[in-house]
């Protein structure tokens, strides 16, 4: 092996046992260094950014010692930034800074910019999308169903390509594009109203699950959303509805609709069956509001409900919606205390939807996942309230979740909450490609390991969607593999050539290992480590040198590139 592979080599171990370091932050409170006799000496404060100068490092030594604390609340546009995006690339932050006299104005106008898609210039994520000259994203539905489900002799690579070619856009967009809200707002929807995207029937209609159905209607009407879902295709096949009949109720879609959809399981009663009234009524067993609505479902429920949906269908010639009269439960159903006449056909399962998207239960359960996402893991229940408020107010306005998003990123939780979560797998490669301005490309080689993280888009067997709170991402093998995914991405190179793909310009003033340390911090976290995470790091890029010496040219080189990976795997990149 020669001296430069071995060093390679070396370094790359060496990532791995400070990336071990560094996020056991995340689960550990506190961990112990040796200080140690000479590296540490004082040499004096850098000159290359005076600014960047923090406290003795003996005292930052006796703070480590003494254990880390929760993380401290960082400025406005790094919040924003990392929760209603997926991170700043390079300039966001000065961009951000130039929206307002202070944090709460440029808050204010960033929310607007972000909730205003279609005004924000993107054309540059357009065009690098456009370059893969990708076939389906433009298709409308029927033509999907007629190119990759009724083509005579069609391949399994064929049919599956739309969800392919939606997979590595949303990749793309996450990446390059401005309009980072909507891409948050899109994987949200994506998990609220879970399907298994690659599965026979769904892959080749993925294109309009996406653009049509979740896209179309996210900042729009929660009804008009329940419905283009209740009659996509990729919805009816995976749960089955597509089946649902009078003679023969299939009930999957109604149970997902109720616990999932809609009201949530924190609003289910249990199963308790309808009472009979004095008048020989059905009466629903669940406590109700002032105006006799039950404010809990219970299994009834969703039975009366599955015989509403019979008869939703697709048709096998086009692959659109289509109500079959014949196979509909024709009798009248009881839902929520509500009587559904008979005889209405197809405008059962229009009351049903509308019962439920108007429901005060559905108002505080899409509430709290939205705060869930976009806040806290556990938001306040004032904030979700507030939020459910506006579900309510705004449920006949044509922009009612454009209303709820603003009510929650306004919020002062919003803004001042930080750390009570930490980035799924998704948002963590996307804001490492972010941050470091990475030349992304979605080859077939890139997702054979972003796949291993425990996030593969669009792949979530069950209907609930993945989860979205941080214990379910901070266990050893997650973190083993964001460790595995940044040392990746560190030697990721252009085919047949030398050249990486993460370039990094190191501007010559700063030379010593706290100036190298503080100023990459500042690029890719826009704020300074804490000093348990930092201290680590200086050490690491001194390699036995005092950490406030002027290191040669040659050690910087060598080492940069493995630093800004521990900052990568470091605690504070993986907070949101």
């Amino acid at each position: 092996m020669s001296h430069d592979a071995a060093k390679l080599n070396l370094d790359r171990r060496r990532l791995l046992q400070q990336a071990g370091l560094l996020t056991a932050g995340l689960t550990v409170t506190a961990f112990a260094v040796e200080r140690p006799v000479d590296v540490y000496a004082d040499d004096g404060p850098p000159t290359a950014a005076p600014a960047m100068r923090h406290a003795t490092l003996p005292d930052a030594l006796d703070a480590v010692a003494a254990g880390a604390t929760a993380p401290a609340l960082p400025a406005a546009g790094v919040i924003a930034l990392n929760r209603m995006g997926f991170g700043p690339r390079p300039g966001d932050l000065d961009a951000f800074n130039q929206l307002g006299a202070d944090d709460a104005a440029r808050l204010a106008a960033y929310v607007e910019e972000q909730l205003n898609p279609a005004a924000i210039d993107d054309s540059a994520c357009d065009a690098i999308i456009a370059g893969y000259n990708f076939a389906t994203l433009d298709k409308p539905l029927a033509t999907l169903w007629q190119d990759h489900v009724k083509a005579e002799g069609i391949s399994w690579t064929e049919r599956t390509q739309p969800v392919r070619e939606v997979e590595r856009a949303t990749l793309l967009r996450a990446v390059f594009s401005k309009r980072q809200l909507t891409e948050v707002l899109a994987d949200f929807w994506h998990n609220h109203f879970n399907v298994y995207g690659w599965d026979y029937w769904s892959a080749p209609v993925w294109v309009h699950y996406d653009r049509d159905v979740i896209r179309g209607n996210m900042f729009g009407r929660f009804y008009d959303m329940l419905v283009a879902v209740a009659q996509s295709p990729a919805m009816l096949y995976y749960l089955d509805n597509q089946s649902n009949s009078g003679g023969n109720p299939n009930e999957n879609y109604a149970r997902e609709l109720f616990e999932l959809h809609t009201l949530g399981a924190e609003n289910y009663f249990g199963v308790v069956p309808l009472q009979i009234g004095s008048d020989g009524s059905f009466q629903h067993p669940a406590p109700k509001d002032e105006n006799g609505r039950p404010l809990l479902y219970v299994d009834a429920d969703v039975y009366g409900a599955t015989t509403c949906f019979t008869g939703w269908r697709v048709d096998s010639d086009t692959g659109q919606f289509a109500f079959d009269a014949g196979a509909h439960f024709p009798y009248q159903k009881l839902v929520l205390g509500q009587a559904i006449p008979d005889s209405q056909g197809i405008q059962d399962g229009y009351d049903v939807l509308r019962l439920l998207a108007n429901h005060p239960g559905t108002a505080r359960h899409v509430a709290r996942k939205l705060c869930r996402r976009l806040i806290s893991d556990t938001p306040s229940e004032a904030v979700v309230q507030a939020a459910a408020d506006t579900f309510l107010q705004h449920k006949d306005s044509p922009d009612q979740l454009t209303q709820v998003v603003r009510t929650i990123l306004l919020s002062d939780e919003f803004k001042g909450t930080w750390g009570e979560k930490i980035k799924r797998p998704f948002e963590f490669c996307a804001s490492a490609m972010r941050a470091t301005a990475t030349d992304f490309t979605p080859e077939d080689h890139f997702f054979w390991r972003y796949n291993n993280i425990g996030q593969p888009l669009f792949q979530w067997h069950p209907p609930n969607g993945f989860p979205d709170f941080k214990e379910d991402w901070s266990s050893t093998m997650p973190m083993l593999q964001r460790w595995r995914f940044v040392n990746w991405l560190l030697g990721w190179k252009y085919a047949d050539s030398d050249e990486y793909r993460l370039r990094f310009s190191h501007p010559p003033a700063y030379k010593t290992p706290i100036d190298i340390v503080d100023y990459w911090s500042y690029v890719l976290l826009g704020r300074t480590l804490p000093d348990p995470e930092r201290l680590p790091i200086i050490e690491f890029m001194a390699y036995g040198r005092s950490i406030s010496a002027e290191l040669p040219a040659d050690q910087i080189d060598e080492r940069l590139r493995y630093m800004v990976g521990l900052i990568l795997v470091s605690p504070s990149f993986q907070w949101r």
